[in-house]
């Protein structure tokens, strides 16, 4: 048996996960076509590749599918119900940075915090007859902040396509989404609340609490760690 180390399959997400890894000792790279998802890690023995779109990495991690992989934080909080019981950050890699965060149209001028939020989605409420719909990809997530935050008369709806968008297209009136530069908000004219932050994501290795592992897959992760410096 060996360990199995899911990394995304493609991208800028695969690129500098490979770089990381390499920067560090270990070589990752792939075989075959860019259709094919077979791939070789050299510089630490008892270590298969696994790739992935960055999705499923996540479940495979707490389906012990996988023994370690690389993903964003973002995902594995989406994901995973009580993700902390079934995966465990091993390191932050410094890439795949992004924000996911609240904004509302730029020319709702009295809206600039949750609270303001709260109190435009009870007036939109009363005046249209039906609950303010915020599109996100991110359901758990925005579900569990706005709860927290004491926001209750809203709607989810599913953002399939370019999240930004929906507001112009009259099928939402907020939005929650990622966002690395706000650019693509402020060109679809939306602002960011000010205490709109939900989290804050970058690609971080993780390690399966539930992976069945052997004495000796058990050593070879200790010392890929150590390798990687990896505390």
């Amino acid at each position: 048996m060996s360990v199995k180390l899911g990394v995304p399959s493609k991208g800028r997400l695969m690129e500098k996960t490979f770089e990381w890894f390499g920067a560090r000792g270990v070589t990752l790279s792939r075989t075959g076509s860019d259709r094919e998802y077979a791939g070789r890690v050299e510089g630490v023995e008892g270590v298969e590749l696994v790739l992935l779109s960055a999705g499923e990495i996540p479940r495979e991690l707490a389906a012990g599918r996988i023994h370690l992989g690389v993903t964003g934080t973002d995902l594995v909080r989406e994901k995973l119900g009580q993700w902390d019981q079934v995966v465990e950050p091993l390191a932050e890699l410094g890439f795949g940075h992004a924000d996911l965060i609240i904004a509302v149209p730029a020319c709702w001028v009295d809206v600039d915090t949750l609270d303001d939020l709260d109190a435009a989605a009870t007036a939109f409420r009363e005046r249209h007859g039906f609950r303010m719909r915020v599109a996100t990809k991110y359901h758990r997530l925005v579900r569990e902040f706005l709860r927290d935050h004491g926001v209750a008369d809203y709607q989810l709806v599913d953002s399939q396509g370019a999240t930004e968008g929906t507001v112009k297209n009259e099928t939402a009136e907020a939005v929650a989404d990622i966002t690395s530069t706000g650019d693509t908000l402020r060109a679809n004219h939306l602002k960011i609340l000010s205490d709109g932050l939900v989290l804050k994501s970058q690609a971080t290795l993780f390690r399966s609490r539930v992976a069945p592992m052997d004495a000796g897959e058990r050593d070879t992760i200790k010392q890929l760690c150590r390798i990687l410096r990896v505390d």
